[in-house]
């Protein structure tokens, strides 16, 4: 660095909180503090509410006392309609945190000599920021209040003199204005309050078939980086909830503990352990194949280790759910009891996407599960809405594993040979599959399960019999043969077959050995025999050769003694 240089200082821009949840995420602290944020939007999609709770929020919560300078609405309809959110504005207005006011405009009170003067109107705003010492200010809506303007050029230059006031009074303001013609790139009816604003915040509201489904966009950002994706939103008696997708990435941290299924089975095909803990498992499987008494079985055993549970159902009440899952021997009811097992249970038809959504962030958040499951997922698919709802699931799989909680899927499949395929096509974002499967052998329906795939363990690739019995889930070897897989009856009779066959060749066996025993003894007993006879042979013999020597020594003694007396008869006769 040359001597006359000097590093330059990166500053930060300031910034006012929100506390609107989500929002400061996403704006990287909250609106641009001292200058004005532009909300525009069409009809119900919430820019009175959210200017609102922005000013609650300020004076409640950072000691910013704010002026709401209302065109439309009335003191009394104002109270009236924000108190659904739990916001008491008599109470903030009796203790002097908020100045709330309706100014009814009139062509006549503000042009004189035929000349737009919002002179009137800025001294009314003046004296309510100077009274309340405000540091938040908001006016709703422009349209109301430039309506009458009868020249765009006028328009255009009382537009640029509001916002610039507004900035030197050094409050950070909040418009709000209606959206513009579609058709054009205007955000706005006039399309020039985008372009003096500082930032700029899009509400959308929208229904595709027939869903609801509510947007925020964050347009522009002076000064600031900020997330530029849409947002869904919800607004809500705790009022508005956004979900930041910015903020949701693959920096979570992988678990290395395992949870068991339920199932010892099945937990032994998982190598033995089961589940990864923080992991995402779907089961999928065509109707009646048994997706949700694998999730009971799971939930039941999560309670039993004392963790908290939370469970989605999409189309049975707790109660059915309960009471169907006790047939098989599953007892959930106790754990409902002692505040383990939570059942949040409504149509996916009743609130758009973006509402599940927040509700399931919200809910989770308060319950603080250790187990989350959601049945089915597929619930959710309404014409052609799957796009929404993979990145609905994308965003609530993202955020469960940032909890590092375990999330349990059930998913419903066609019949057919494309199994491996989910109606929202989120096998990428699954740690663990498994698939169950109708199997017709024979004139019956029995259930196979086998696992498509669990990412970071050992995993069996066997296909297994899935039993839903009285006292259980068992899972039980299928018969594979060289005609095929057999289930059921089926395998009853292939494993019967198998054991007949498996009797005739051990009795075959049997009946070789007990033969060559017999051989063996028949043998041994002519060995015996052929032993005595040899025996006795070997007496007699023995007998007749002691006798043979005796006769031989007996004969060499007659030899010698006839030699010795023929020796005496020779001397006696000399």
């Amino acid at each position: 660095m040359k001597k006359n240089e000097t590093k330059f200082q990166r500053k930060s821009l300031a910034k006012s909180p929100t506390s609107i949840q989500g929002l400061d995420e996403i704006t990287g602290g909250g609106l641009p503090k001292g200058r004005t944020t532009l909300v525009c939007g069409g009809a119900g999609c919430g820019k009175t509410l959210f200017a609102m709770e922005f000013l609650v929020r300020g004076a409640t919560l950072y000691n910013e006392p704010g002026v709401f300078i209302s065109f439309e609405e009335t003191e009394l309809e104002l109270t009236a309609n924000v108190s659904s959110l739990g916001f008491d504005l008599d109470a903030l207005v009796s203790n002097k945190k908020i100045w709330l006011e309706h100014i009814s405009i009139e062509r006549g009170e503000i042009e004189e000599n035929r000349e737009y003067d919002l002179k009137g109107l800025f001294v009314r705003i003046h004296n309510a920021i100077e009274s309340m010492n405000a540091k938040r200010v908001v006016l709703d809506t422009i349209e109301t209040l430039f309506s009458s303007i009868p020249t765009v050029a006028v328009l255009r230059t009382e537009l640029r003199r509001l916002f610039s006031w507004l900035k030197k009074k050094g409050v950070t303001a909040i418009i709000t204005a209606e959206r513009g013609d579609r058709t054009n790139e205007n955000l706005t009816r006039q399309g020039l309050e985008e372009y003096v604003s500082d930032c700029v915040i899009l509400l959308d509201h929208r229904v595709t078939d027939q869903s609801s489904i509510r947007r925020l966009r964050i347009v522009k950002y002076r000064g600031s980086p900020h997330g530029t994706n849409e947002y869904p939103f919800l607004i809500d008696e705790d009022g508005f909830s956004i979900l930041p997708v910015t903020s949701l990435g693959l920096n979570h941290i992988a678990s290395n503990e395992r949870i068991s299924t339920g199932i010892p089975r099945l937990d032994t095909m998982l190598s033995g352990k089961g589940y990864f803990r923080g992991s995402t498992v779907l089961v999928s499987g065509t109707a009646g194949t048994g997706k949700t008494s694998l999730a009971a079985k799971f939930v039941e055993t999560a309670c039993k280790r004392d963790e908290r549970v939370l469970y989605f159902a999409f189309e049975e009440s707790p109660s059915q759910f309960i009471r169907n899952m006790s047939s098989i021997g599953i007892h959930l009811e106790q754990w409902v009891k002692k505040g383990l097992l939570h059942f949040h249970a409504t149509r996916p038809t009743l609130h758009g996407l973006e509402h599940h959504l927040t509700t399931s962030i919200k809910l989770i958040n308060k319950i603080k599960p250790q187990i989350v499951v959601l049945d089915p997922i597929d619930a959710f698919v309404i014409g052609g809405n799957q796009t929404e709802v993979r990145i609905m699931l994308l965003r609530l799989v993202d955020y469960l594993k940032m909890n590092n909680i375990t999330a349990f899927f059930a998913s419903l499949s066609d019949a057919g040979e494309n199994q491996e395929l989910t109606d929202v096509s989120i096998s990428s974002l699954i740690d663990t599959w498994l698939l169950l499967r109708d199997i017709e052998i024979g004139g019956e329906h029995n259930r196979g399960m086998y696992i498509l795939k669990s990412r970071g363990m050992d995993h069996s690739n066997q296909i297994r019999e899935f039993k839903l019995t009285g006292h259980g889930i068992e899972l039980i070897n299928v018969y594979v043969g060289p005609e095929g897989v057999f289930t059921g009856s089926a395998r009853l009779s292939q494993e019967a077959r198998k054991d007949a066959e498996q009797l005739l060749r051990q009795q075959e066996i049997e009946n070789r050995e007990s033969g060559l025993e017999l051989k063996r003894v028949a043998t041994e007993a002519q060995i015996a025999v052929l032993k005595a006879q040899f025996k006795a042979e070997e007496v007699e013999t023995s007998k007749i050769i002691m006798q043979e020597k005796t006769k031989a020594k007996m004969f060499e003694h007659d030899q010698k003694k006839m030699a010795v007396s023929r020796k005496a008869d020779k001397f006696i006769n000399k």
